[in-house]
């Protein structure tokens, strides 16, 4: 037996038979090192890694995050929650100078699911009990943030979720309003930016401003979920920046611990966090804010401002989308497909889910890790880091339209099939 059939056999064992599976359809390989863009498994292949689900904005061990995780590791990676932890207040500084006007205040945690529940009980200890997301939204999978993620192959079997949650069309501000106007002072609205989850959805120019606007008009308080598209995934700060939008809650996640440590945060003004002031233990974890993951949350600041890392996103995005489109469209023009970004928010939309996969299989073939959208079986989706050099985007390009290519073999018939 095999290293790798000995851990997947562990993994059916005691974890997950299911990911046992999709690993050994995956060809079984074991990812033990990373630096970069790219990951090493264990029979020494390497990875470009434009995958992980939005975390890698800075790559895997930048050195600025490394270098202030070891030296919290080294004097106090764990705190007693007792006393003031300084790293924890650096970390909440540097967070909140680069966010929008008025939000400065923040609760830390160590995931992105958590930082929505923080959220609805905020929003809960205002008066705003109605929840409103966005259909093909996604928000995580604890009972309150799946209550809000608008999949019913999540939620089915977990059904009663929260109640008083409504679902919108994401785009469409009028059926927004006509939901806020029949409970005026009473919801709490949640949306992205850019859906990441549902496929990489862009609304119309505008959307999030006239979200704001309504939700200011019926009493509604505003969470924008930036815990995918934050941190310069959009090419920006915040997707909010680009309409000048505040919203009463954002929501930070994934790349805020500089793909070293997995940190969250749910950052509020100062009107609507007020409420968790009354009583410091009202809404607490053992492991929000630990001055290890503070120092993960410090180091990403720092990296992503010392490298320009927004400016990159936005200049890498720029050159990364149309040129995948180009690929796409030259090899694949008989099949239904739209590409389409912002910064290094990537998403190929096939009519026919199985070419979807089929492109995400080639992909790992040819040495690219990408990832399937959770609430699209119909596109993979790229975020990669905005430290890619020069030759990690030219092995992109060349694998991406090898990949395609052999996708291309593999389905000769589609427009045929299509019109019959």
């Amino acid at each position: 037996m095999t290293d790798s059939e000995r851990v997947a056999a562990v993994y059916r064992r005691t974890m997950s038979s299911g990911r046992a599976r999709l690993a050994e359809v995956l060809g079984g390989q074991m990812e033990v090192e990373s630096s970069g863009a790219w990951i090493t498994t264990s029979q020494g292949e390497k990875y470009l890694n434009v995958g992980g689900y939005g975390v890698f904005i800075t790559g895997a061990r930048h050195p600025t995050v490394v270098r202030e995780v070891e030296r919290q590791l080294r004097s106090h990676p764990i705190g007693t929650r007792i006393f003031l932890e300084p790293v924890a207040a650096r970390a909440a500084e540097l967070l909140t100078s680069v966010t929008p006007p008025g939000l400065e205040r923040v609760h830390f945690s160590g995931s992105g699911t958590e930082a929505v529940e923080a959220a609805i009980k905020i929003a809960r200890l205002n008066g705003r009990r109605r929840l409103v997301s966005m259909t093909g939204g996604y928000h995580g999978k604890t009972l309150g943030a799946l209550s809000v993620t608008a999949r019913s192959t999540f939620q089915a079997p977990f059904r009663p979720l929260l109640p008083d949650v409504t679902h919108v069309p994401f785009g469409d501000v009028d059926a927004l309003a006509a939901t806020l106007r029949q409970h005026p002072g009473e919801a709490c609205v949640i949306v992205e930016p850019v859906q990441g989850e549902g496929g990489v959805v862009i609304p119309p120019p505008g959307y999030l401003r006239a979200v704001r606007a309504v939700c200011s008009e019926y009493g509604a308080l505003l969470v924008v979920d930036e815990v995918q598209t934050g941190l310069g995934r959009l090419g920006a700060w915040w997707g909010c920046d680009a309409e000048g939008v505040s919203p009463d809650i954002l929501l930070s996640g994934k790349a805020l611990g500089g793909a070293v440590m997995p940190v969250a945060a749910t950052i509020a003004t100062s009107e609507v966090f007020t409420v968790l002031d009354r009583d410091p233990i009202l809404h607490t974890s053992t492991f929000s804010a630990a001055p290890i993951a503070m120092a993960a949350v410090c180091g990403a600041m720092l990296a992503i401002q010392e490298d320009d890392l927004i400016e990159r996103a936005a200049a890498l995005g720029a050159r990364l989308t149309p040129e995948l489109e180009r690929i796409v469209a030259a090899h694949l023009p008989h099949h239904p497909y739209e590409v389409r970004g912002a910064g290094l928010l990537i998403g190929i939309e096939f009519a026919d889910p199985a070419m979807a996969a089929d492109l995400f299989m080639a992909l790992v073939t040819h040495n690219v890790v990408a990832n399937l959208s959770l609430n699209s079986d119909h596109v993979v989706r790229l975020t990669p880091p905005a430290t890619m050099t020069e030759s990690d985007v030219a092995f992109l390009f060349d694998r991406f339209e090898q990949a395609v290519t052999l996708v291309a073999e593999r389905n000769p018939e589609y427009e045929v099939l299509t019109d019959a």
